[in-house]
């Protein structure tokens, strides 16, 4: 049987420079609580994303979860059903009412038009996506935001260390949520932040995912156990050592995807591949369209399958045919997000994928034409 190759396989740093991040924890016994590889790499994270606030985060969910309810949002919160479960989940938890709009059929992020259309008295907040680390149209968002007087906040999960315009992508709205869980371009084993420009949202969301204590007699708020440790926080160290690396490794597989796939009728990969954008090589999406194509996408699906090749129908279903929501939404008033849901595959992509590797995925996806 050939080697599996699944859709993403998590970065992890020299085994002995680990262990010599994590040996000091033997000697302070300080394993959680905000320790000293926390702080360190929270200003390391800062100075990596060009932000001036950085909260660490036990995994990505909690992270969104909180800073939803640090802005104490009341209302209807518009974002994206082409998404993983976490973003809707988050509104609902914070007793906030989702409300879905049509993403952009290039880069699957959230339409502006579509936002804009979707208000209504109700609305207090935007959370918008960057899908597969595409940046969602900012400076329209932005616009649409301020006309309103709403809160834009982003669901980053995809886009560490993606840059717009020279800026971190960090630097738009007014926060902004990284997932740095294992399958994700930098992570800490699990693990999130927040990212902010004010402090008093820093100081707000450190009492947040500390229970809400402010201080050994006083709670101020109902928070969460939602802080990261100090075994994460030195994963976190050491990769960011190794990032630019795992960025160079990535970079490679992608545009030799790119060399066999570009061109091909019914073949689409759904990057934003512009000059003032930075990517990070987080994913590779293809739409198959099968009237062009020739086969729709779960059979090029079940084609690598067969090959003990794992790509991922990422996003399907949408959001809103979840059986928790469908109830209450129709998907087919997002007809584009509903199509790309049927149509998208994400195909393996991480760092030391072997170009051979690369060249025998496209060579099957190619061959079914």
């Amino acid at each position: 049987m050939a080697t599996r190759i699944n859709v993403t396989r998590a970065s992890l740093p020299p085994f002995e420079e680990y262990i010599q991040e994590i040996a000091p924890l033997w000697n302070s016994h300080w394993l959680t609580n905000m320790g000293e590889k926390h702080q360190h790499l929270e200003a390391r994270l800062a100075q990596y994303l060009q932000v001036p606030q950085v909260s660490l985060f036990s995994n990505g969910h909690l992270a969104l979860e909180l800073m939803l309810q640090a802005f104490h949002l009341k209302g209807e919160v518009i974002t994206t059903p082409f998404s993983f479960a976490s973003t809707t989940h988050a509104i609902v938890r914070n007793g906030l009412t989702p409300v879905f709009a049509d993403v952009d059929p290039d880069d699957c992020t959230l339409d502006p038009a579509c936002v804009e259309a979707a208000i209504t008295p109700n609305t207090c907040a935007i959370l918008p996506v960057h899908v597969y680390g595409n940046p969602c149209h900012v400076e329209e968002l932005q616009a649409i935001a301020d006309a309103h007087g709403l809160k834009l906040l982003y669901d980053s999960a995809h886009a560490f260390g993606v840059t717009y315009k020279g800026r971190g992508i960090a630097e738009y709205g007014d926060a902004s949520m990284f997932s740095f869980h294992a399958t994700k371009v930098f992570n800490t084993i699990e693990g999130g932040a927040v990212t902010c420009k004010d402090p008093a949202l820093y100081h707000t969301l450190y009492q947040l995912k500390n229970f809400g204590i402010a201080d050994a007699e006083h709670v101020n708020a109902v928070g969460a156990n939602s802080k990261m440790n100090e075994v994460q926080a030195a994963m976190g160290l050491c990769n960011l050592r190794h990032l630019d690396e795992a960025l160079a490794s990535r970079k490679a597989a992608l545009e030799r995807y790119l060399d066999h796939l570009t061109g091909v009728p019914g073949v689409k990969v759904l990057l934003r591949r512009e000059e003032d954008i930075r990517p990070n090589y987080a994913y590779l999406p293809v739409a198959f369209d099968p009237e062009q194509f020739g086969h729709d996408r779960d059979e090029v699906y079940a084609a690598l399958a067969e090959q003990n090749i794992f790509a991922r129908k990422y996003f399907y279903p949408l959001i809103s045919d979840y059986a928790c929501y469908c109830d209450q939404y129709d998907s087919s008033a997002t007809p584009n997000a509903k199509r790309l849901a049927a149509q998208v595959l994400t195909l393996p992509l991480f760092e030391g994928l072997e170009p051979g590797q690369v060249d025998e995925i496209c060579r099957i996806i190619l061959n079914m034409k």
